[in-house]
């Protein structure tokens, strides 16, 4: 029996050191693999180190695991990783059953792999999650250890076409806006408490006091250090931090139902996101999908999310924090990515301090999300963005806008919630002087850019002391409610764009210069179909616009009179 169970296992390990069945269904179908990943990339992309694993596997029920759901496996799966990695690495196989336990800590060259039908469910049980030193949101802090959680760690995996749930209901603060009546009362019903306006739920009393020592966002910065223990339930964990490591590889399973982020790879390289269907409720607080920060050498493709916040995030530290540890994320790719709900379907920010650069997106679509292509940042972070390529992105159903950036981001949610009010920032037109702390976007290219049934078909909102530089929008369609609106932008060039909105003017400039018009088709419904107003305005090239009459441009008394040049 042993001999055939050895068999079994190590037929195992080929396969998942192969290309996968579904895999392969899916090159025949064009979708994207692990060879064609680097076709088309605009910059000099370094071969991804992959990893790999010596021909040994263990089953978690070896080591006396129990899969009825109630029985902790903690130690199971602790006694696993350590013995694999005592004898040099390995599989660690998680077979059919429901899998309860506290936090995996892994170990390096070690692949987890999880059979059809195996369920990884994280502990409800706050105390299984010890307090340790990390980052969130870019900054320096002390959370809870995440449910799976490496640092330092070199050649490890998570494979296979199971499911791992954090259990992040149990850890979540619930908005009531976000709720039903009768999900409202039936949550109410489990016990928790809320606060003072009674419109947030929380799970527990140290929950509730550790929102109510926070200023902002989600640190308490209103407690000593050493209180922390007291507000424990309060500092949620990320389901998956991997931090300071090398050669990493996600393939296959599901992630979902994460206490706060979902998958947060950190100062790490050689990173492969493939193949996986990442999940949170609409509802979640913080639920992003992938947050990649400070991160280099990635690919990231043929994954589904459906989130509730930011879908696929590219970040680097915040503020000094993130100036302090200057690690940008570098050299990613990313392609043949679903995105359904979330707050953005791309996005880089808003805490990208450390800076983000050599970025190529393409072949995604999303669906409903609240902000399609998105970019945001603030003045104080600093941080350069630069050298992005994003193509073929289809979208439809975006609420909000199909390409956004906001330098005067302030934190709401791009559909505002019960409890936020619009940003007036993004109105102050004031210079502040420029240094560390101004945050620079540049040079990113967009091309084969489809949109339809949306709000916005795109804002460009840059600094007036640091511009929007060089940004490219090419071979284009947007249908939306409104058009193209660009402040504070120079080098902005569109080309070959065809704009349809429901009401108002096809493009908006306001202080915008050196920006290059060019086979711009319009549908507009009444009024202009261009719009240049603003004092600083220069340097507009519309001359090959193809403006189709005199009527379609409207320039305000402001704009110099040399600064258009049309037909």
């Amino acid at each position: 029996m042993n001999k055939i169970h050895n068999f079994l296992l190590a037929a195992l390990i080929v396969m998942v050191n192969c290309t996968p069945p579904v895999v392969s269904q899916q090159i025949a179908s064009g979708i994207i693999d692990s060879n064609s990943i680097y076709d088309n990339v605009e910059f000099e992309m370094p071969k991804v180190k992959e990893t790999s694993f010596p021909d040994l596997a263990v089953n978690i029920k070896d080591f006396g695991a129990v899969s009825d759901g109630i029985t902790k496996n903690t130690a199971a799966f602790a006694q696993a990783m350590e013995n694999v990695s005592e004898q040099g690495g390995g599989m660690i196989l998680v077979p059919r059953g429901m899998w309860l336990t506290g936090p995996i800590i892994f170990k390096s060259n070690v692949n987890l792999h999880l059979e059809a039908g195996a369920l990884v469910l994280f502990s409800k049980d706050f105390d299984d999650y010890p307090l340790i030193e990390t980052s969130f949101e870019g900054l320096n802090t002390v959370r809870c250890i995440s449910p799976i959680y490496a640092d330092g760690v070199e050649n490890i995996a998570i494979t296979g076409s199971g499911t791992i749930d954090g259990n992040g209901d149990a850890w979540r603060p619930v908005k009531k806006s976000k709720m039903t009546g009768a999900q409202w009362k039936s949550l109410l019903a489990t016990g928790g408490l809320l606060n003072d306006k009674e419109d947030i739920w929380f799970p527990s009393e140290s929950s509730l006091k550790g929102f109510q020592a926070s200023s902002n966002f989600n640190v308490p910065d209103l407690i000593d250090p050493s209180e922390l223990e007291s507000v424990k339930d309060f500092l949620r964990p990320v389901l998956v931090s991997i931090k300071n490591s090398k050669r990493i590889l996600l393939d296959g399973p599901t992630f979902q139902n994460s206490p706060a982020w979902n998958i947060h790879p950190l100062m790490s390289e050689d990173i492969i996101i493939r193949n996986l269907n990442v999940r949170n409720p609409w509802y979640s607080q913080n639920g992003d999908g992938l947050d990649l920060e400070s991160c280099k050498n990635v690919l990231i493709y043929n994954n589904i999310f459906d989130v509730g916040d930011d879908a696929i995030c590219f970040k680097s530290g915040k503020d000094q924090d993130g100036r302090d540890r200057g690690m940008p994320t570098e050299n990613v790719v990313v392609k043949n990515n679903i995105v359904y709900h979330g707050h953005g379907g791309f996005v880089i920010g808003s805490e990208m301090s450390g800076g983000v650069r050599n970025v190529h997106i393409s072949q995604c679509t999303f669906m409903g999300t609240d902000v399609g292509l998105r970019f945001k940042s603030t003045r104080g972070r600093g941080g350069v963005v630069e050298n992005i390529y994003i193509s073929a992105i289809d979208m439809i159903n975006i609420p909000t806008d199909v390409i956004n950036f906001n330098l005067f981001y302030g934190g709401n949610s791009p559909v505002l919630e019960a409890d936020q009010s619009a940003e007036n920032e993004a109105r102050n037109e004031m210079l502040v002087p420029v240094d560390e702390r101004t945050p620079a976007f540049r040079n990113i290219y967009m091309k084969n850019i489809t949109a339809t049934g949306s709000g916005v078909a795109a804002n460009f909102q840059g600094l007036p002391e640091m511009n929007l530089q060089n940004v490219t929008l090419e071979n284009s369609v947007l249908e939306a409610n409104k058009g193209i609106i660009a402040v504070d932008t120079d080098g902005l060039i569109l080309k070959n764009v065809k704009v349809i909105p429901t009401i108002g003017a096809a493009l908006t400039l306001y202080n915008s210069k050196n920006v290059q018009v060019s086979a711009f088709d319009y549908k507009v419904q009444e009024g202009a179909a261009f719009w240049v107003s603003g004092a600083l305005s220069h340097a507009i090239d519309m001359s090959q616009a193809g403006i189709k009459r005199k009527e379609d441009l409207k320039v305000s008394s402001d704009v110099k009179a040399d600064a258009i040049r049309i037909n």
